[in-house]
């Protein structure tokens, strides 16, 4: 018996974890869902882009409309960058230094419907 509750226990315990395991977006980068919608992130040198899309599916989604900014954390420092609709379905910013490995990014994020959310990356 205490077999059995232990292994529900971990079973309990762990199906939170797993559900924020990130997904490979379609141009490569780390994807999550936040806010209704699939935010996918990519990175280069000083440069933070999330493009957005219909969720479980590649089918871009228009930023127009949109607010968002991020949290830069680590070993460089704490950072917020807003974030400016750019092309068809990007959102993107400018940070003051180059974003390293193992660095944490935090999207906030407001739809152009109403809706909002957050979701933390680890790069």
């Amino acid at each position: 018996m205490k077999y059995v509750l232990l292994l529900i226990a971990t079973i309990l315990f762990a199906a939170p974890a797993s559900a924020e395991d990130y997904e490979k977006g379609p141009n490569g980068g780390l994807m999550l869902d936040v806010a209704g919608i699939d935010a996918e992130l990519m990175t280069a040198g000083n440069t933070v882009t999330f493009n957005i899309f219909v969720p479980n599916t590649p089918k871009p989604v228009s930023t127009k409309g949109y607010t968002a900014a991020v949290l830069i954390a680590g070993s460089g420092g704490r950072e917020t960058v807003t974030l400016a609709p750019q092309g068809e379905n990007s959102l993107k910013g400018e940070a003051k230094n180059p974003i390293a490995a193992g660095t944490t990014i935090t999207l906030t994020i407001k739809t152009a419907e109403g809706k909002s959310g957050q979701a933390k990356f680890k790069k």
